[in-house]
C-alpha cells in the first residue's frame, strides 16, 4: 500500500503523577525520563520514517508551543503545530487534528499519539502501524491493544472479537480499569490493554463523532477553519473551540462506534502513568535500585531515586521512591500512585507555585533560575540562546545589574546600546526601556541582582517582544 500515515501527537496535558519533575508548566513529556530525549522527542522520532508517515501534527496549548519548538529543533525535525485556546480533553484535540488533516488530504488516514508514552520495540510498533492503516483505509477506528504483561489495575482493557485483517480484530467491548481480581480475570480470556492510542481515516472518525455530538464536530471544525497563524503557529479561533463539550475520544467515539477495532501489539509500551512505571522502565543494580543522578545506596532493594543535585543516599530500606528536585523532595511508596495524587492535592492547598513552576523557568529566548532572594532583592541566573533575545520592557519597582560570566551581551537602556563582555556589568535604573540580546555564536549566561519594592514577574511592561507575548 503506498498510502501513508499522518501522525497527530497530543502534547497538551498537564499531568502531575511524576510531580515533583513533571509540572504544570513544563510537564512529563517534555521530560528526559529515560536518557537525553523527552518521550515527546521519542514519540516524534518513532514516526518520522517518511517512507510510511507523513509531515506530523502537533496538538497542544500556548504554554508549551515553544517548548514543542525547541524540542523539535533538537531533533532536526518540524510539524505543524496546533494551538487550542482551552483545553477539552482528547474527543477535541484529535477531532480537530483530524479536520486539519483532511484539509491537507481529503483521504488522510490519522494516527493519534499520546506524547507521554513509550514504545520499547519500535519495529514492533510499526508492524503493528502497517497492520492498522489497511484495516483504518477500510473504515475501521483502529486502537492499539497492548499484549497484558502483568494483571494491571491502572489501564482499561479491550475485548477482541473477529479477525477483520491479518491480526486486527473486531472490539467486542471496552471496560474500565479493574480491580486486580478482575484483571486476572481479563487476562485469562484474552483481553488487551487499551493504550490510548488510535489510527482511522480523518473522514471517519469525524462521521462517527457527529452522529454523538454533531454541535461540537461543527465548532471544532469552524475553530480549525477560522484559525490564525502566529509565528508559524496555527491558533484555532477560541470562540468557537469554547462551544466543544470537554469528553475523552473514548466517551465521545470508541465506546459508541460500530466501526472499533484492536490491532494486538508487543512492543514494551507503557504510559508512564507514576513513578513506579518509571521504576519498571529504568535499569536497575543487582538489588533492583534505579537511579538517576547522584545516589548512593546500602542495604536498600527496589528503590526508585532521581535527583537533579543534591546526593541522595538511602540506606536499610526498601520500595520507596525518593525525588529530589531543587525546591522540593518527594519519598513515597513505590505503588501507591493513587497516594501522590491525593498528595499533590494538598501540596496544591499549602504551596500552589511548587506543583506548577521549576526554578529554572524555561522561556523561549532560554531559561532564568532564581539563586537566591529576600526582603527587597533577588538573584537569578539567566541563560540566552545565541541569536535570541528578551522583549523590549520596563519595571516600575525594580532596578537590575547584569553581570556577564559568559558570552556577550547586547544591552539597550533607554538610548544607550552597548557590548558587555564576560566579567562586564551594565546597571539598570527603575523606569528604564530596556533589552537583553545575544549577538553571538554561544550561549550568554549573565548574573542577574534585582533590588527594590515588588520582585514578581508580573512587574514587566512589555513594549516590543519577538514572541508576540502579552
Amino acid at each position: 500500500m503506498d498510502r501513508r500515515i499522518v501522525p497527530l501527537i497530543m502534547c497538551g496535558g498537564a499531568g502531575t503523577r511524576l510531580w515533583p519533575a513533571s509540572r504544570e508548566v513544563r510537564p512529563k513529556q517534555f521530560l528526559p525520563l529515560f536518557g537525553t530525549r523527552s518521550t515527546f522527542q521519542d514519540t516524534i522520532l518513532r514516526v518520522s520514517d517518511t517512507a510510511l508517515f507523513e509531515r506530523p501534527i502537533v496538538i497542544t496549548n500556548a504554554a508549551y508551543r515553544f517548548m514543542v519548538l525547541e524540542q523539535l529543533a533538537e531533533i532536526g525535525l518540524e510539524a505543524d503545530i496546533l494551538l487550542e485556546p482551552a483545553r477539552r480533553d482528547s474527543g477535541p484535540a484529535i477531532a480537530a487534528g483530524a479536520v486539519f488533516a483532511q484539509a491537507r488530504d481529503s483521504n488522510a488516514v490519522v494516527l493519534a499519539l499520546a506524547a507521554d508514552h513509550v514504545v520499547g520495540d519500535t519495529p514492533a510498533f510499526i508492524v503493528a502501524c502497517r497492520q492498522g492503516l489497511v484495516a483504518a483505509d477500510a473504515g475501521h477506528i483502529v486502537t492499539f491493544g497492548v499484549q497484558p504483561e502483568r494483571a494491571a489495575t491502572e489501564y482499561g482493557y479491550i475485548s477482541p472479537g473477529e479477525v477483520i485483517s491479518g491480526d486486527v480484530r473486531s472490539v467486542v467491548k471496552f471496560v474500565e480499569k479493574p480491580d486486580p481480581a478482575t484483571a486476572a480475570a481479563y487476562i485469562k480470556a484474552g483481553y488487551l490493554w487499551n493504550s490510548g492510542n488510535f489510527m482511522f481515516r480523518a473522514s471517519v472518525l469525524l462521521d462517527e463523532y457527529r452522529n454523538v455530538d454533531a454541535e461540537s464536530v461543527q465548532a471544532v471544525s469552524d475553530a480549525v477553519s477560522k484559525a490564525g497563524r502566529d509565528l508559524g503557529f496555527v491558533t484555532l479561533d477560541p470562540e468557537s473551540f469554547g462551544k466543544v463539550k470537554a469528553i475523552s475520544i473514548d466517551y465521545a467515539v470508541m465506546e459508541k462506534t460500530s466501526r472499533a477495532s484492536v490491532v494486538p501489539v508487543a512492543c514494551g509500551w507503557s504510559d508512564v502513568g507514576s513513578w513506579h512505571a518509571v521504576w519498571e522502565l529504568s535499569d536497575k543494580d543487582g538489588q533492583g535500585n534505579a537511579a538517576q543522578g547522584a545516589v548512593v545506596f546500602e542495604d536498600s532493594r527496589n528503590c526508585n531515586v532521581s535527583t537533579d543535585r543534591a546526593l541522595v543516599a538511602l540506606e536499610g530500606v526498601d520500595d520507596l521512591v525518593v525525588v529530589a528536585t531543587q525546591d522540593a523532595v518527594l519519598v513515597s511508596r513505590q505503588k501507591d500512585a493513587n497516594g501522590l495524587k491525593r498528595l499533590v492535592a494538598k501540596v496544591k492547598t499549602v504551596a500552589p507555585e511548587v506543583t506548577q513552576n521549576h526554578i529554572k523557568v524555561h522561556r523561549p529566548w532560554g531559561a532564568y533560575q532564581s539563586v537566591d532572594n529576600g526582603d527587597r532583592h533577588q538573584v537569578k541566573r539567566i541563560t540566552v540562546k545565541a541569536g535570541e533575545r528578551l522583549s523590549l520592557q520596563k519595571h516600575h519597582h525594580r532596578s537590575e545589574h547584569w553581570i556577564v560570566v559568559r558570552g556577550t551581551a547586547k544591552v539597550t537602556v533607554n538610548e544607550l546600546v552597548k557590548i558587555v563582555h564576560e566579567n562586564e556589568s551594565i546597571y539598570i535604573p527603575i523606569g528604564a526601556v530596556h533589552r537583553l540580546e545575544n549577538p553571538g555564536k554561544i550561549l550568554l549566561e549573565l548574573i542577574e541582582v534585582q533590588t527594590g519594592s515588588y520582585l514578581g514577574e508580573d512587574d514587566i511592561i512589555r513594549i516590543e517582544d519577538d514572541y508576540r507575548r502579552s
